[in-house]
């Protein structure tokens, strides 16, 4: 019953649990959870720990802050409060998307009992949400023109490639092309994320209440942090494209940040968040509200790619992905390519960058 297989070290804790060592070592500072130590010293987790800290993960995931669940785990039942009234109001539109779903299955049967067979892409919308937008455009420099059409655009928007496959210059026509959209570049600035959050005290407790809740879940609070969540927060776009948003954080603070992004949910803003950071976008945790776009190395048009091994650009898209700690080495590394002034896409800060 007692025997040491039971029991874990933070790392694999970690793991099974889906969220940061570091998150861990907090929620056992704010005495949370009390990891049994070995002879040597060493935390370990064992049955009773690890249901703990997975009860303390559910309440992160409802979006509490680790004040409310300690407040939470003693009894007080007015903490849950404003978490389950923003939990009910995503499972509600859950819950409309799903009357849609049962709507168009009904009429699929009503189509096969009259003879008429439903073609695959029919067949396919029932396991994914039915696509919110549509846009259409020719590709740019450094492809040839061909049309790009992207129906498929989820809360979460993965836009991947390697170094020279031009996911920089996809990313800005996309936020050209969208309704409504900006895009959030490299040149994010610490001075004036500060200069804007000291003109705007409403924007500045917005950001403050994301900086707390991701330092709760691991996160270190950067000026690199904040600039990212200033640009993100500041901006009254319907939908935003965010250039290498893992740039400037540290692995924790990416888990941290995608487990946020994520946490919102299928009727949020749409974001397109260019990375090639693992941490960013894990593989294995790829939901039905999130879409890949794949730049090939060779200029093939981009395509959108199945979360799943053996579907088509899976493997080139985990080729691109590396951890915090690899791509922290090749930060900064651009490619360069030779182009025409007509070529050249308004916006773009770095005339040769073609990430």
């Amino acid at each position: 019953m007692n025997s040491s297989a039971q029991f874990l070290n933070p790392s694999e804790a970690a793991r099974r649990l889906g969220v940061s060592a570091k998150a861990l070592r907090l929620y056992e500072q704010r005495g949370l959870i009390a990891p049994v130590r070995t002879g040597a010293g060493w935390r370990t987790y064992g049955p009773v720990q690890m249901a703990r800290a997975g009860e303390i993960a559910a309440l992160r995931h409802l979006g509490l802050s680790l004040a409310q669940i300690a407040r939470v785990l003693k009894g007080d039942r007015q903490a849950l409060e404003p978490a389950l009234t923003a939990h009910q109001a995503t499972l509600e539109g859950q819950l409309r998307q799903l009357a849609g779903t049962i709507e168009k299955v009904s009429a699929m049967r009503t189509n096969i009992a009259a003879g008429r067979t439903p073609d695959a892409g029919e067949l396919a919308q029932l396991i994914r949400p039915a696509p919110t937008v549509r846009i259409a455009f020719d590709l740019p420099w450094p492809w040839g023109g061909e049309e790009f059409a992207l129906s498929d655009i989820r809360a979460l928007n993965y836009i991947i490639g390697p170094l020279g496959s031009g996911k920089t210059r996809l990313a800005l026509a996309i936020a050209k092309a969208l309704p409504s959209a900006a895009f959030i570049g490299l040149d994010r600035s610490a001075d004036n994320a500060m200069a804007r959050m000291e003109a705007d005290p409403a924007l500045k407790r917005r950001v403050d209440g994301i900086v707390a809740w991701l330092v709760e879940d691991g996160a270190t609070a950067s000026q690199a942090l904040i600039a990212l969540l200033v640009a993100m927060e500041s901006s009254t776009a319907a939908m935003l494209v965010v250039d290498m948003v893992e740039q400037g954080l540290d692995q924790a603070t990416q888990e941290a940040l995608s487990a946020y992004f994520k946490r919102r949910g299928p009727g949020a803003k749409p974001l397109f968040l260019m990375t090639r950071s693992n941490a960013i976008l894990d593989l294995n945790a790829v939901s039905s509200y999130e879409t890949i776009i794949f730049c090939p190395a060779n200029h093939s048009p981009p395509i959108c790619v199945a979360p799943y091994p053996g579907a088509p650009g899976y493997e080139a898209v985990a080729s691109c992905l590396a951890s915090p700690a690899v791509r922290a080495r090749t930060e900064g590394v651009i490619a360069w390519r030779p182009q025409k002034q007509s070529d050249h896409l308004a916006g773009v800060h770095d005339a040769g960058r073609v990430e």
